[in-house]
């Protein structure tokens, strides 16, 4: 008789190799039609669920997944999620910047938040008999949705502007600082409807509210002045220490184990930890080139896959069904493209410009995924909705590229090369 720990790793095992085997063809296939590789990790994902692969084999898919694997899959799920949101909140820029941009912007983030939650909770009211759980209130349901709506996918844009060198232009600078923006207050706002969802109501979800916000006040008050000498001893050396690896990965996993201990989940724990970390960018540069390829190659196709074997895209046939869909993806499409757009164009930006920004900002990328699965476990959201919200940010994140060279085709983009001195002085 085998040992019973045994008989579960040789389960999860074969999962994880068929996991990473799909990613890895899905990614380079995207890759090859000039698509990030993260969406087809994200297709993958939805592939080895129930819409394709259990379709077509359900008793294979059943030997692969079965219920005794799916439990470690979200352990490693979320440890991924963690790290990933750690990178992503260390990963932000907060160098100096003028008061002309930091308005600037915060505009251009309120021009692509505030349009997208309000069309989104709008969509979200109209569905909630359809939609929504039976203890979930409308306004809660609204919320949810527009905040999911109102999310860019930061790293995603990051990493299209750094490889068309536009990280320093003008347009780059405010994309970047408004897509950080963006997620936080979408983050923030999952936080408290998490806290009200699980607390019963507003009054019970105060506690959870005080003891997140005092846990984010202490990070960046408290640990983040004690956590500089690392970023001064990694500058000096060029790398990482083996002490300061343990030190980085406990802080951001502790901070993880005390959110979700508080109720707001562990990701919020991870970013707030990232945001903690030493600004200096010798630092940042170590910290993603130690860490990121692990998270984002071993783990995060893992809770790619948690997802799909969640997403049920057959749910969503039928004419009202489809049409629930279509008016969520066009609330969320239009509120962030042609609020950004116009947003940009009402800065003195070109129409280009605009419209280049709109699609970017436009893409959802692996942040709704992140939080609509957070929206699922809690027992928010219906596996309707979540199917839609995962169609939602497969289809914006292939649309952000796209959307982005018809507006700004390659002759174009030299123009928008610009110095860091100039881009303040222009502020």
């Amino acid at each position: 008789m085998l040992d019973p720990n045994l008989e579960l790793v040789l389960k999860v095992f074969p999962a994880l190799v068929v996991i990473l085997l799909t990613s890895a063809i899905c990614g380079r296939l995207a890759m090859m039609v000039m698509q990030p590789r993260v969406l087809g990790e994200m297709v993958a994902g939805v592939l080895l669920g129930p819409t394709l692969f259990g379709w077509l084999f359900p008793e294979a898919q059943a030997a692969l997944f079965p219920q005794d694997v799916r439990p470690v899959l979200y352990v490693l799920s979320t440890i991924g999620l963690t790290l990933y949101m750690f990178l992503v909140g260390a990963g932000m820029d907060h160098s100096a910047k003028s008061p002309g941009e930091v308005r600037k912007g915060s505009a251009l983030a309120a021009s692509g938040i505030v349009p997208a939650l309000a069309l989104g909770g709008g969509a979200g009211l109209l569905l909630y008999d359809m939609l929504s759980v039976p203890d979930v209130s409308r306004w809660e349901f609204a919320l949810f949705v527009g905040g999911a709506l109102s999310l860019t996918a930061f790293p995603m844009l990051a990493r299209i502007l750094y490889e068309r060198g536009l990280e320093n232009s003008r347009l780059g600078r405010l994309s970047l600082l408004a897509a950080s923006i963006d997620d936080a207050l979408a983050w923030c706002l999952l936080a408290v409807l998490t806290a009200v969802h699980l607390g019963r109501g507003f009054e019970g979800a105060v506690p959870t509210i005080v003891l997140a916000a005092v846990f984010a006040a202490v990070m960046l008050l408290v640990v983040r002045p004690l956590l500089r000498p690392l970023g001064t001893a990694v500058a000096r050396t060029g790398r990482f220490s083996p002490t300061t690896v343990y030190v980085v990965i406990l802080v951001a996993l502790t901070s993880g184990w005390i959110t979700d201990w508080i109720g707001v989940y562990a990701v919020f724990g991870g970013f707030v930890a990232g945001l903690a970390m030493p600004r200096d960018p010798a630092f940042r540069d170590a910290l993603h080139g130690r860490m990121m390829e692990v998270v984002s190659t071993l783990l995060l196709p893992v809770f790619f896959t948690f997802s799909g074997l969640n997403t049920q895209l057959g749910g969503i046939a039928g004419g009202a069904m489809l049409l629930a869909f279509g008016l969520i993806f066009v609330a969320g499409f239009v509120g962030k493209y042609f609020g950004c757009a116009l947003a940009m164009r009402g800065m003195g930006f070109g129409w280009r410009e605009s419209y280049a920004v709109g699609g970017l900002m436009n893409a959802r990328g692996l942040m709704i995924l992140i939080f609509i699965n957070i929206g699922l476990a809690q027992g928010m959201i219906t596996s309707e909705l979540f199917a839609m919200l995962v169609l939602v940010a497969v289809i914006t994140t292939a649309g952000a590229l796209p959307l982005y060279k018809l507006a700004l085709p390659d002759q174009h983009e030299p123009q928008q090369q610009k110095s860091p001195v100039l881009e303040r002085a222009d502020a």
